[in-house]
């Protein structure tokens, strides 16, 4: 047979906190879009490099700096969600909370699964 429902009337703390995720792709997008402003502003040159006597295309030079703004974006938007987490953290606020708990016998659990 079926026990009574337990019910229990618990306090709990409920904030709003940021999506680091978003935050991270949102950072990734604009290290690319960095990437492209740096790469397509400055024009460069066609002649070769005096390091690696090479002669760099556009598109080399996007990954290059893709390399570096993409990580350095990430790392200044996931800055960002910390402090936002921070400043959010603040507006905690308490709120009650009913918890129901049904405790089911086994010859219950037989009846529901023969349905």
């Amino acid at each position: 047979m079926t026990e009574p429902a337990s019910h229990q009337i618990e306090s709990a703390r409920v904030r709003r906190s940021p999506r680091y995720g978003v935050f991270l792709a949102l950072g990734a997008a604009v290290g690319i879009l960095a990437a492209l402003i740096l790469t397509f502003a400055f024009d460069g040159t066609v002649d070769r490099s005096a390091s690696t006597g090479v002669v760099y295309s556009s598109t080399q030079v996007l990954g290059f700096l893709s390399l570096f703004c993409i990580p350095i974006g990430m790392a200044l938007s996931a800055t960002a969600a910390l402090i936002s987490d921070r400043m959010l953290a603040r507006r905690t606020r308490e709120v009650r909370v009913m918890h129901d708990t049904i405790h089911l016998d086994s010859s219950t659990d037989a009846e529901i699964e023969q349905r």
